[in-house]
């Protein structure tokens, strides 16, 4: 049997080639530092673009590389919304996030996304109690999560937390239409403002808001008559999602746009590309590869002794052996 085994050793000195092909041992590594920094996005500058007619780009994220994609694309406001809990946290609705969850994954997405302005939802619950529980809570997600400033979604109800949280200087982005965490009372994902009396009140709504001192206001699931409507009656930028194209600026959730969620696709959805097909091909590749015994390839994939070393230690397992 030692006698066997020896051999074996030999023989793969022999036959074992010697090519080195990485001297990175680790299989992960930090990320490279972007050769150009991009110029920091502030607030002057979104109302900047808003004068100008120039469309502004808001993509969700909730962790590091999400966080990465907004900093390398062209994004110019990365939002850490509530989201999360279904896309990353496999919840079954947004409602369940807690606040700490949510300081969490603002706090990673701040280490990938640093150019553009950084703005996370309140989670359920944080704000409606008292203007105190708002402020309280805004706070930690500045603080400890590193946000910028943060969304609200509501209508003339959050006007007064809306004002004391940018009069102890936290930027808000109000959220009117379609509120996601009120879906359970508004009967599901409906579009708001299709009959004159809902839009009235949309209207009333973002002019109080914007009163207020939310500096831009997103518009989710209303009729793009209404809300280019409401886009040229504010001095604050709009931003859209399934509102049409004549707001100041569009979001998407990163997993829709992306391809990576292939749950329910909402009707203003558009794929940008197909990641959560191509990630599914490539496990089942790999598993594949795993099986087959094509992966790993000597050489290519694995490492080398230095030279000669190899048939140094087969030779001194050889002498080990045979004095057993």
């Amino acid at each position: 049997m030692f006698a066997s085994s020896s051999r074996t050793l030999l023989t793969l000195a022999v036959r074992s080639p010697r090519v080195h092909v990485s001297r990175r041992w680790m299989s992960v590594r930090p990320e490279s530092k972007e050769v150009q920094a991009r110029k920091k996005v502030t607030i002057q500058k979104l109302h900047a673009l808003k004068q100008k007619g120039t469309p502004i780009t808001v993509l969700t994220a909730y962790d590091y590389p999400t966080g990465v994609r907004c900093e390398r694309g062209d994004i110019d406001l990365t939002l850490v919304g509530d989201s999360l809990a279904q896309v990353a946290l496999g919840y079954d609705s947004t409602t369940r996030l807690t606040l700490d969850e949510m300081i969490y994954h603002v706090r990673a997405v701040a280490r990938g996304s640093h150019a553009p302005f950084l703005v996370a939802d309140m989670p359920f619950g944080t704000y409606y109690a008292s203007v105190e529980d708002a402020v309280r809570s805004a706070v930690r997600m500045v603080r400890e999560g590193g946000a910028e400033g943060v969304k609200l979604e509501g209508g003339r109800e959050i006007v007064p937390a809306v004002k004391a949280l940018t009069s102890v200087g936290i930027p808000v982005m109000a959220h009117v239409g379609l509120l996601p965490q009120r879906h359970t009372a508004l009967s599901g994902y409906r579009v708001q403002g299709k009959n004159v009396t809902s839009a009235i009140e949309l209207v009333h709504a973002a002019n109080e808001l914007q009163h207020a001192g939310a500096f831009s206001i997103v518009l989710e699931a209303v009729p793009h008559l209404l809300a280019t409507h409401i886009t040229k009656r504010l001095d604050i930028p709009t931003i859209g999602i399934g509102a049409g194209p004549g707001c100041d600026g569009q979001v998407l959730v990163q997993d829709d746009a992306l391809g990576v969620w292939l749950g329910h696709k909402a009707k203003f959805v558009r794929r940008f590309a197909e990641i959560g097909n191509a990630a599914a091909e490539g496990v089942n590749a790999y598993a594949k590869a795993v099986r087959d015994g094509s992966f790993p390839a000597v050489g290519a994939e694995s490492y080398e002794m230095d030279s000669g070393e190899w048939e140094k230690f087969a030779e001194h397992e050889q002498v080990r052996e045979s004095n057993s």
